[in-house]
């Protein structure tokens, strides 16, 4: 049986400082292949080369991927400052009509830090541009130094909401995640539901409200090690399971809150 095809969302890199790559790490083509299921393709995600109505058509599910570009903040009315960091415009063009027609369509996709960001923005939440900079807040950056072992350690717990999305999937109410971004939700966007936090009040855990697809996503990394982590492996299970219904044209529900 053919596997479900999910689009890996590519980012623009420079290799050796000078030549220009569409890129994704090994990581996330893991976890699809080997603990979602699925066919694990890469997206060059610049609109010069391909378009949202073709990507709708060719896979059956999308990981919306972490990097280091940030949302340009213009997507959610707030004027650049240095604090946002930089930028993949193009990124934005492909990512943020693409989780709307997934949301309108039932398709389902699954967004990871960055990605969980494009998620609100794209349904018209706003955006923190430092987490760290908020009265009360953690640093929930990357560690700068240590192995990638070191950098993707569980470094605090997450809190989801009794008897909601995360907690019946996870069959717990609190788990430990990394934790490797700077930015974070503000304002959630329209049907954006904010199912759990980090201690410090980060909202760490999404869903689309009214859905017919699957729309979970996190703030945290769960691509590391999602073989072995007990969090990590029934996200991507259930991201995989939601996958293969769209391909067998089921297109079964998201889970919905109690």
């Amino acid at each position: 049986m053919t596997r479900p095809r999910v689009g890996i969302i590519g980012n623009s890199y420079e290799l050796n400082d000078r030549y220009p790559v569409h890129a994704g790490g090994t990581m996330n083509s893991e976890a699809v292949a080997d603990v979602a299921g699925c066919m694990p393709l890469l997206i060059p995600s610049d609109p010069r080369y391909l378009t949202v109505d073709e990507l709708l058509e060719t896979f059956d599910g999308f990981l919306l991927t972490g990097g280091r570009p940030n949302v340009h903040p213009e997507e959610y009315g707030h004027a650049p400052t240095e604090a946002h960091g930089t930028f993949d415009r193009c990124r934005d063009a492909i990512t943020l009509p693409l989780v709307r027609a997934c949301v309108e369509r039932g398709q389902p996709f699954m967004g990871i830090c960055r990605g969980f960001q494009e998620v609100n923005v794209a349904l018209g939440g706003t955006l923190h541009p430092e987490i760290r900079d908020l009265p009360g807040r953690d640093n929930h950056r990357m560690p700068p130094d240590g192995t990638l072992e070191e950098q993707f350690a569980l470094r605090h717990m997450v809190n989801f909401r009794q008897g909601g999305v995360f907690h019946r999937l996870m069959g717990a109410s609190q788990v430990m995640t990394n934790t490797l971004h700077g930015q974070g939700i503000e304002k959630p966007g329209h049907n954006v539901v904010v199912d759990g936090h980090a201690p410090d009040g980060t909202p760490e855990a999404i869903y689309i409200e009214g859905a017919r697809g699957f729309t979970l996503s996190v703030q945290w990394h769960p691509e590391w090690n999602a073989a072995n982590d007990p969090v990590s492996r029934p996200l991507f299970t259930a991201f995989g399971d939601a996958a293969r219904a769209w391909a067998t044209g089921q297109g079964k529900p998201a889970l919905k809150s109690a």
